[in-house]
């Protein structure tokens, strides 16, 4: 057969060259991954999660993130699916492939003009404010300002008075009544029964700055955490003393998160919609006021209908301490 000119050519003679990636492209199916089982994360330590399988602090496994789950984000209370190596040998090595919807989340940034927000803890149902009573003296702004942030991802705050064999709680007591949380005391060298039945059989994830006693805390309440204590300073600032979150097994069931001391907790991903969503009746109301209300009330907004539901409805404690809240989110407040 002789030679073929480009008349005598059809579609049938055209030849594809392969791309340098091979000849074959790329799949975008993933495997279902039904084999895998479920944990929970414990602490993460430099692209390296702990996780319990099914939430059994007797069976730890170290995991990597799988490369599918891109930069996902995993924090500690996620829970998660694991796949490979799940033996929790010295060597093991699994891989987390899902991470489950969160029940709620705490965020924070670092401070009221950042743009990026950092979670601190997934699932946890309750967010435990640790503050003292003295040395160092408590920090409404701060109280307040976690406060705001358990309210905007659905946890339900306690507030822990530390060392009042120091200082009378009774004036930090009447001022958060209105609030409607448990409220605590511990005392230097009794063991925290109080704080320990509000934390049994739940998440919980306690936070506060350094020096107030929460490690002293979480070693009371699990005595193998063996986590590091300091001495408050002598200008009456305590050393950090945590640097990462880690849940710890409670004997009578449930979990701790230790968090790091923070001395700010920025809000900057919080709107005073999510603040007023909480109060009953409230996020109503503010549908009646004007456009770009704050819902301060006073000079700022003469205007504010909340002021008129709060009479109406003989709730004006639980709108000052709402308005608290607001400030507070607002950067009025002292954080």
């Amino acid at each position: 057969m002789g030679k073929r000119g480009w008349r005598d050519l059809d579609e049938s003679d055209v030849r594809v060259r392969p791309g340098r990636s091979g000849t074959r492209p790329r799949s975008k199916r993933r495997p279902k991954h039904e084999d895998a089982v479920e944990a929970m994360v414990l602490t993460v330590d430099r692209g390296r999660w702990t996780c319990a399988l099914d939430g059994d602090p007797e069976r730890l496994v170290i995991a990597m993130r799988a490369r599918e789950l891109g930069r996902t984000p995993v924090v500690v209370g996620d829970r998660v699916d694991l796949v490979g190596d799940v033996s929790g040998g010295p060597d093991a090595l699994a891989r987390i492939v899902r991470v489950a919807e969160r029940t709620s989340v705490l965020r924070r940034t670092a401070d009221d003009t950042d743009p990026y927000e950092r979670v601190v803890v997934a699932n946890a149902e309750q967010l435990v404010i640790v503050s003292a009573l003295a040395d160092p003296p408590p920090r409404p702004g701060f109280i307040n300002r976690c406060l705001v942030a358990a309210y905007a991802g659905g946890l339900t705050p306690v507030l822990c008075l530390t060392k009042a064999d120091l200082a009378d709680p009774g004036e930090w007591i009447e001022q958060y009544s209105s609030l409607e949380m448990p409220i605590v005391r511990t005392r230097e060298g009794e063991d925290p029964d109080d704080l320990r039945a509000v934390l049994t059989g739940r998440v919980s994830a306690l936070v506060g700055h350094s020096g107030v006693g929460k490690s002293t805390l979480v070693n009371r309440l699990v005595p193998a955490a063996e986590r590091a204590t300091a001495e408050v300073s002598g200008v009456g600032k305590g050393r950090h003393t945590s640097t990462s979150a880690l849940a710890l097994p409670l004997i009578e069931g449930g979990w701790v998160v230790d968090t790091p001391g923070i001395r700010s907790f920025g809000l900057a991903h919080v709107t005073a919609d999510d603040v007023i969503a909480v109060f009953e009746g409230f996020a109503e109301a503010a549908e009646e006021c004007p456009p770009n209300c704050g819902h301060l009330g006073g000079e700022d907004d003469p205007d504010c209908h909340l002021d008129v539901f709060a009479t109406e409805t003989g709730s004006t404690e639980r709108l000052n301490a709402l308005r608290h809240l607001l400030l507070s989110r607002a950067g009025y407040d002292e954080a």
